[in-house]
């Protein structure tokens, strides 16, 4: 069955009637929050980010503490991965998918390189191809990007693809760049449908591997030459992480809780970036360009856990799995 169908319990069955309605089918739901041009911005949302205090309230108030921000919202439509993501995105926003998939569990977050984070990975790139087929230009972010200002004006006017970067080389068309699948900007055209076609059938000729990786290989081969794809790198000044933070507050866009492991951990530095960027909008003007106006993170967001995770046996992993023992890394 393919990536969109619903599945449900007993006790879900008054919601998922709902769901089935109308107005939540996928094409009136981007119709409803689409730009001008049918551009909207995407986010996907699971139980275990959903619940209050947590990810989804974090990225919502960076939205409206942004610098022309606030507005975005009427176009933001969150992607609730079970249903009760879904039931939580009807209570705080106006704009609700559900994309639930039959046999696969995504409530709890997916710890990095697990078998639910691949399944949960691909499932996104395979969404976002219908998206494109749909005709509709798209910003996907993850939940964990703070948006502190509109980015729009910092995007590539001429590349169908475009997108972060765990580091950026400075080179916004070289292909050693590091990209991060967590925030990108896509148009809809037969370039980048062709694209995501290939992307989500390249896992096959690479199993094991997530979308991330899969991409730093495609990027170098041949075929987005073939097809003429416009493939553009974003700089870490304006679409920043904690990879690498946007050092200047007066120039960054967005920031990505990105080389972190462990839920906590990223609440934690998370919730510390969004009360830096209201502290720096609180400044008078004169001082806001001061070199003592900078983030104080990361913190518990670290490079170190990450390697301490990837030295785990696939064993180890696959337990942490089975447990729902919840986080991923983006």
């Amino acid at each position: 069955m393919p990536p969109g169908t619903l599945t449900y319990s007993l006790t879900m069955f008054p919601l998922i009637i709902l769901v089935w309605r109308k107005e939540f089918r996928l094409e009136k739901v981007l119709n409803d929050a689409a730009m001008e041009d049918k551009t909207v911005i995407l986010t996907t949302l699971n139980e275990a980010w959903a619940s209050p205090n947590s990810i989804i309230d974090l990225f919502l108030e960076s939205f409206r503490y942004g610098e022309h921000t606030r507005k975005l919202l009427n176009h933001l439509v969150i992607i609730a991965l079970d249903m009760k993501a879904f039931s939580r995105c009807l209570d705080i926003h106006t704009h609700c998918f559900a994309l639930v998939n039959e046999g696969v569990n995504f409530s709890s977050e997916a710890y990095f390189m697990t078998p639910a984070y691949l399944k949960m990975m691909w499932s996104r790139i395979f969404f976002l191809q219908s998206v494109l087929e749909l005709g509709f230009n798209f910003v996907f972010t993850d939940a964990d990007v703070m948006w502190f200002r509109d980015p729009f004006p910092h995007f590539y006017f001429d590349a169908d693809f475009q997108i972060a970067c765990d580091h950026f080389s400075g080179i916004s068309d070289g292909v050693e760049n590091k990209p991060n699948g967590g925030f990108k900007f896509v148009r809809s055209n037969n370039r980048s449908i062709e694209f995501y076609k290939y992307w989500y059938s390249s896992r096959e000729k690479f199993p094991g591997l997530h979308d991330q990786d899969v991409l730093n290989i495609i990027k170098n081969g041949t075929f987005i030459q073939d097809i003429g794809l416009k493939m553009r790198f974003l700089s870490t000044a304006y679409f920043g992480g904690f990879c690498e933070p946007s050092r200047d507050l007066n120039e960054v866009c967005t920031m990505h809780a990105n080389c972190c492991f462990g839920l906590d951990s990223k609440l934690h530095d998370l919730r510390i970036l969004l009360q830096d960027w209201k502290s720096y909008m609180s400044l008078p003007p004169r001082f806001k360009g001061s070199p003592l106006v900078s983030w104080r993170v990361p913190q518990n967001c670290s490079l170190d856990a990450l390697l301490h995770f990837d030295l785990q046996s696939e064993d180890e992993k696959q337990e942490m799995d089975n447990n729902g023992k919840t986080d991923k890394r983006l």
